[in-house]
């Protein structure tokens, strides 16, 4: 999979540019503040539907604009796609091959790419939120069941926990089982394709971060040991998890179990990592886990993913960046940085200069 042509209108700080891309390693270098992440942040947006920088699509509109237009056309096995994303204070239409978009998950699938950039250390660093968004983006793009299952989890769960609050506790007692049936069917599909995920995860990341500290250190992963089985296990298992604590629901007024609880375990040398690691260790495990990402992606899809990698070298010493530079072959790479030649490696790359939210190739 690669990106040919990147098309940004009222994007960030770009007014009307275009940016080509080669099927290696393209650098997109400048001084801080100029658009280099605003670029890759656009290909990622347009390959998942969502920005890794923020939650609301209106604040992708250039300032003092009424819309933003991003554009991309990829080449992957399967031919030539064009995605066109139109941005407004009140939503977007998104198209794929000139044909309008009505489902989110019709986005997914059709370009992939794992983006990693210094706030991925809160991957490692910050709660089970940032872990279940990590599996949820990754999980998406290869799966639209894992998608629906997903939107539909989090609409029911909504429901539920309205309920919860209602002060009829008879109406409460009689409900909450017709909620939980079906809110146990699309939690079962999530769990399932999460612990999918992660024992893939686990082994590849394991030799990766061995490979990054010459086998220094050992990075462990695994996901919530209480969800195992297949997806009717799963189902009838939290349903009757669920049904055991419907007095301590109704107390706290929100759904106590389920997927959207659920966490990562994350181990360097036995040790939980998000508590002892060291910021050093903690940019190398979270580097691991995306570089992973990349080869599941292969595994599954049958072609690598558009690696982004926004600002990551400057905080790498010399030896990690050769390393990272070495798995980039084979595959279409977009990174940004300050200095272009300090990652080149006297390799040949599409060097491109951003001023301003000026590309200038």
């Amino acid at each position: 999979m690669r990106i040919k042509k990147l098309n940004l209108k009222n994007f960030r700080n770009y007014e009307n540019e275009s940016v080509n891309f080669s099927e290696g390693l393209n650098v997109l270098f400048g001084r801080n503040a100029q658009g280099k992440t605003n670029c890759a942040e656009a290909v990622f947006y347009l390959c998942t539907g969502t920005s890794p920088r923020c939650r609301r699509d209106k604040q992708l509109i250039r300032h003092g604009c009424d819309f933003a237009e991003i554009s991309a056309l990829a080449e992957g096995r399967y031919g030539v796609v064009e995605i066109t994303a139109r941005i407004t204070e009140n939503g977007r239409e998104v198209r794929v091959n000139g044909n309008k978009i009505t489902k989110n998950a019709d986005i997914l699938g059709n370009i992939y790419s794992v983006f990693f950039s210094p706030h991925e250390l809160r991957l490692i660093q910050d709660g089970p939120d940032e872990r279940r968004r990590f599996l949820n983006v990754s999980i998406s793009q290869l799966s639209k069941s894992y998608y629906v299952a997903l939107m539909r989890y989090n609409k029911i769960l909504e429901q539920r926990n309205n309920l919860l609050k209602n002060r009829d506790i008879s109406l409460v007692y009689e409900t909450l089982p017709v909620w939980d049936e079906q809110l146990c069917k699309y939690a079962a599909v999530i769990a399932f394709k999460r612990a999918e995920f992660a024992s893939m995860l686990s082994p590849i990341a394991e030799n990766i971060h061995a490979e990054l500290t010459d086998g220094a250190e050992k990075l462990e992963i695994s996901p919530e040991k209480k969800y195992k089985g297949d997806e009717k296990q799963l189902a009838e298992r939290l349903f009757n998890e669920l049904s055991a604590n419907y007095e301590r629901d109704i107390r706290l007024g929100y759904t106590g179990s389920g997927p959207h609880r659920d966490d990562l375990d994350i181990l360097i040398d036995g040790t939980d990592a998000k508590t002892f690691a060291s910021q050093g260790q903690t940019r190398t495990a979270a580097l691991s886990i995306k570089l992973s990402e990349v080869e599941i992606f292969k595994r599954l899809s049958g072609e690598y993913p558009v690696l982004i990698l926004d600002d990551v070298m400057s905080e790498l010493d010399l030896p990690r960046r050769k390393k990272l530079a070495a798995r980039t072959q084979g595959l279409q790479t977009i990174l940004t940085c300050t200095h272009a030649e300090r990652v080149l490696y006297g390799k040949e790359v599409n060097k491109i200069k951003i001023d301003d939210g000026k590309i200038k190739s």
